[in-house]
């Protein structure tokens, strides 16, 4: 491995999450969001004026109530017509695609990093960015926790609470923890 931590990140390669490098850019997100969950929904609009920029892009009337956490930003990518709502987390450390029309419900949670097995490699902030990617017209229940690594098919729906440590493929509903495949009904 060699390069910055940001390179190593982007690379899909062990980083330390302790990179100064790293943590300026968190900083950097994080007054985007502030921002973002404190202005009044009409000042707001869709997405907040710091942090749409951020964004690695922002499809026609994407739009994230508050409040919004995300890690850094640059590593979402929502479609047209994405809704997510109040109280998603998206720790986007590799890119996160959200296709078109796509509902997340209140509090979905995306994390990207693994951290490390060993101690001390977790003390010294070791960690491992896993891309996520949900389909066009995907429904994601609230309180709904998606893994790194996993791709959520075109169509497919995540029930409230599931967490989704496996691929979902398309138009299959998965519900519980850990996820599995349900009959819709």
């Amino acid at each position: 491995m060699t390069g910055s931590e940001r390179t190593k990140m982007a690379a899909g390669e062990w980083y330390s999450c302790l990179d100064p490098e790293l943590e300026a850019l968190r900083v950097v997100a994080r007054d985007a969001v502030f921002e973002h969950n404190s202005l009044p929904p009409r000042q707001r609009g869709e997405i907040g004026p710091r942090l749409k920029p951020l964004l690695g892009g922002a499809g026609d009337g994407a739009r994230i109530e508050a409040p919004f956490h995300c890690a850094y930003g640059f590593n979402i990518f929502l479609g047209d017509g994405v809704f997510l709502n109040a109280g998603c987390t998206i720790l986007d450390t590799a890119i996160v695609r959200i296709g078109k029309r796509v509902l997340l419900g209140p509090n979905v949670q995306i994390y990207c990093a693994e951290h490390h097995k060993e101690a001390a490699g977790r003390q010294a902030g070791l960690e491992i960015a896993k891309p996520v990617e949900i389909g066009d017209s995907a429904w994601i229940g609230g309180t709904a926790i998606i893994l790194g690594g996993v791709t959520i098919g075109k169509g497919a729906i995540v029930g409230a609470g599931a967490v989704v440590t496996r691929d979902v493929p398309a138009n299959t509903t998965v519900v519980g923890n850990p996820a599995r495949p349900v009959k819709r009904g």
